[in-house]
């Protein structure tokens, strides 16, 4: 199995801002602008029907108003938009990116673990505004093991109308544009439990979600567990394979995390530990749900 860690969301780049972390706990992660789509920010709902258009339009101060659109992708929440029947949770990838998932020879079984920029906002005089006291951070927000995937390329799959309102379905013309459909069930190492879905977003904050070292000012620089040190000629981590990168420190790891780049790729079977640490994350997903 590959295990992909797959910067989502809004960031300084993207959006400008980080998404946010609610006062309830709440963890919003923010599609990107993109004026080909079809679906505007208004028409996104959170799981209790809450539009993410004012937290959008009051953190940017009004940059990206509600009747801007989105690029809503990687697609996990079965609330955020009205669904067709059979709608799965569903991402999608092309160019560079989508080169280096199949040079990478990420398939069905892999698992994306999708990361982003945020941080912590309250709620002052009507409007959602950021804690002072807080910094951005890189955070695990949702996850997709992939169970089909559809090579759009020049031409659409017959059978997914329910997809059709998604972005890249909408790329004309583009022979490098993949779609990856969530397994039905969650499955790192085999044992075909239908205890979790395969694809879903973990609801609220925990700090053993939190990438970046909370002793550290810049969102780049992560805590991670020891056994992701590429030690004994292992491959690293993909974008990552600079030694200079990494430094033990005791009973973790210490990664300066490439400011570019999309997907990081990790083989899980020269990296064994990784299946664990899953099911530790799924843990916290049930603790905090």
């Amino acid at each position: 199995m590959k295990l992909i860690l797959s910067r989502k969301g809004f960031d300084s780049s993207a959006g400008g801002v980080p998404s946010p972390i609610l006062p309830d706990g709440r963890m919003v992660s923010l599609p990107i602008p993109d004026k080909l789509t079809g679906i505007p920010y208004a028409d996104i709902k959170l799981a209790d029907g809450e539009s993410i258009a004012s937290p959008v339009s009051q953190l940017t101060k009004g940059r990206i108003p509600s009747h801007y659109r989105a690029h809503l992708d990687p697609d996990l929440n079965p609330d955020s938009l009205p669904r067709l029947p059979g709608w799965r949770p569903i991402f999608g990838q092309t160019g560079a990116a989508q080169g280096h998932l199949r040079k990478n020879e990420v398939g069905k079984g892999s698992l994306f673990l999708f990361f982003g920029l945020f941080r912590h906002v309250e709620y002052n005089e009507g409007k959602y505004v950021w804690q002072k006291e807080t910094k951005p951070c890189h955070i695990i927000w949702g996850w997709l093991q992939v169970g089909e995937i559809l090579e759009l390329g020049m031409s659409k799959p017959k059978g997914y109308d329910w997809a059709e309102y998604h972005p890249h379905f909408n790329r004309h013309g583009d022979s490098n544009n993949v779609i990856y459909v969530a397994s039905p069930y969650l499955n790192p190492d085999g044992t075909h439990s239908n205890k979790t879905k395969g694809a879903g977003l973990f609801p609220r904050f925990s700090p053993e979600l939190q990438l970046t070292d909370p002793s550290s000012s810049s969102p780049t620089v992560w805590r991670l567990p020891p056994w992701f040190y590429p030690k004994d000629k292992k491959t690293s981590l993909s974008y990552h394979s600079d030694l200079k990168r990494w430094r033990m420190r005791g009973s973790y790891c210490e990664l300066k995390s490439a400011a570019r780049g999309q997907e990081f790729i990790l083989d899980c079977n020269e990296y064994p530990e990784a299946i664990p640490w899953v099911h530790e994350l799924l843990e916290i997903f049930e603790a905090i749900t």
